[in-house]
């Protein structure tokens, strides 16, 4: 397989209205929520850039502006104010963002659904495999997952599903459950996936909830599904992917090695994960540590 094409492309889709954390994002994109002091969406992009990958797509909404700033080139002002403060490390600190990666960005348009953006964004992928991802899901792992998939698609070919392994009850409920032929413990040549199927209809206990690596034939699927697509119902990318694995499209899961997922979603375990990464910083987190000792709960 040394013809295979290189992954250096990903679209981010980051487009929702994030409706759990109003009022604060009704001026601010739930993407942009600060881990301490760097937005989620900058975690998702340092990752992808950390696996190879050099030209990211962007997804956005109309209220989305500030993730576009964010990316973009520092402000004369904003440098100016930390030259003349002798804030060095901090300029290159914030200079550094937007070089992470050549950006594009594309408004959303089309029918609900996270099928979606990556139709809006097929004429900046072309003809190239790619990474999918959400703009708010965090994970850490080693190798990053992203890198993981790569590697797994470097081996065997065609799209590649990161997963993990649920065991409770909500969890099946959530997350899209890939089945299939077990090829060595931690990787299925997939037949299926079911979207939030309950536990008792699961083909299996490994959940698609980490991204996903995509060969370029998904966009030929997309424009024919898109059509399909019936009133008041979401254009979802399982249904085509269920599509592609029925025509013989390879498909492959695999479980996540190393990986810990924050819900920075959920109101409570974003809170969780900012104090987790607070902790870790050498420059807080003997106060914070501190701080949290005298809590009285």
């Amino acid at each position: 397989m040394s013809n295979k094409q290189k992954v250096r492309k990903a679209v981010i889709a980051a487009a929702g209205f994030g409706t759990r954390f109003l009022p604060q994002t009704k001026a601010m994109p739930k993407e942009m929520l600060p881990i301490v002091d760097k937005p989620i969406i900058q975690y998702v992009v340092e990752e992808l850039v950390e696996a190879g990958i050099q030209d990211i797509v962007l997804v956005t909404g109309y209220h989305k502006r500030s993730i576009e700033d964010h990316f973009d080139q520092i402000s004369a002002d904003l440098k100016a104010n930390l030259k003349n403060g002798n804030k060095t490390a901090l300029l290159e600190e914030t200079v550094k963002i937007s070089n992470l990666a050549n950006f594009a960005y594309v408004r959303q348009k089309g029918p609900y659904g996270n099928a979606t953006p990556i139709m809006n964004a097929s004429h900046l992928i072309g003809d190239e495999p790619f990474i999918y991802a959400y703009a708010d899901d965090l994970y850490r792992a080693s190798p990053s997952r992203f890198k993981q998939a790569i590697d797994h698609y470097d081996e065997l070919g065609g799209s590649i599903l990161p997963c993990v392994r649920i065991s409770e009850d909500e969890e099946y409920q959530r997350y899209g459950i890939v089945g299939g032929e077990e090829v060595r413990p931690g990787l299925v040549k997939m037949n299926i996936i079911k979207e939030k199927p309950g536990r008792e209809e699961a083909p299996s206990n490994l959940a698609s909830n980490a991204g996903y690596l995509f060969t370029p034939e998904i966009f030929e699927y997309l424009e024919k599904s898109v059509n399909d697509v019936q009133p008041g119902k979401e254009f979802q990318v399982q249904d085509v992917m269920a599509k592609m694995m029925d025509d013989g499209m390879l498909y492959h899961g695999f479980e996540l090695e190393d990986a810990k997922y924050y819900d920075t979603g959920n109101k409570l375990e974003y809170i969780k994960t900012v104090i987790e990464f607070g902790l870790e910083r050498e420059d807080i987190n003997g106060k914070l540590s501190e701080y949290l000792k005298t809590l009285d709960v």
